[in-house]
């Protein structure tokens, strides 16, 4: 088994995860980021073969449809809505047989609209000059143990702004593109902000869903995350999405709040 990578791949639709893959709810399972990264190298993998002019992805929405097993997963692409200018693709992660994510991507024509990009807010703190925390101490499995999780500021509960890197490959000996490589790093928004102990209380997301403004560049996936508890068993994780050159959109994600 490659021990440097979350996944490797069996065939042109299946591939196998490592230990690294694993978490953070129990260690018996996948952690949704690296399969949620795996998805978009799958979309893109689609997209480049279509013909014309490439379309950009702007936003996807996962729904993760129920357990994730550590286990060989299989993904199929297709184009719901084709189009020139704007394109629909879904994608299904089947594993043991069952759908276990449904990803739908909308795809958007690229522009210069250079002379009127703007409504960005400030660049976050170079992660560079920052401290890692030890993420492993409150989450276990192999996923968080091989991140570099690097806050800006000492965490505090339902707020955090951190920085997220990986000496991972996503698929071993395989090329992936920046935006799959970022995305696959962005799940870990529901686990920097926890507002209670996982050990007294469980907040799965159910969901994730991604809008971007900007493509990401580099190696850290930056997350100004805000989480909310509701009072009747639902949550909402809000994320500011970063890059080393500033904000590239957003992500929420919904969560089942109950006691453990």
């Amino acid at each position: 088994m490659n021990t440097g990578s979350y996944y490797e791949r069996i065939d042109a639709h299946r591939f196998k995860p490592t230990a690294h893959a694993s978490g953070a709810w129990s260690t018996d399972e996948v952690h949704f980021s690296p399969l949620g990264g795996l998805i978009v190298h799958a979309i893109e993998s689609h997209l480049a073969d279509r013909p014309g002019a490439a379309l950009l992805l702007s936003r996807i929405s996962f729904d993760i449809l129920g357990r994730l097993a550590l286990d060989e997963c299989e993904i199929r692409v297709e184009t719901i809505r084709p189009g020139r200018t704007i394109e629909l693709v879904e994608a299904v992660a089947v594993i043991a047989g069952r759908p276990v994510v449904r990803a739908r991507a909308w795809c958007l024509a690229s522009v210069d609209t250079a002379a009127v990009a703007g409504g960005e807010a400030d660049r976050l703190t170079d992660p560079e000059t920052l401290a890692p925390w030890a993420m492993a101490a409150l989450w276990p499995g192999g996923y968080i143990a091989s991140i570099d999780v690097r806050p800006l500021a000492t965490p505090q509960p339902g707020r955090t702004t951190a920085w997220i890197s990986t000496p991972l490959d996503l698929v071993a000996g395989e090329p992936v593109g920046p935006l799959a490589s970022y995305i696959a790093l962005v799940d870990t928004a529901n686990g920097i902000a926890v507002r209670e102990s996982p050990t007294a209380w469980t907040f799965p997301n159910v969901d994730l869903t991604l809008h971007l403004h900007r493509h990401p560049e580099g190696r850290w996936t930056g997350l100004d995350t805000t989480v909310v508890f509701g009072p009747t068993g639902q949550g909402i994780t809000s994320t500011v999405l970063h890059d080393i050159n500033g904000p590239v959109g957003h992500a929420q994600q919904i969560l089942t709040v109950r006691p453990a």
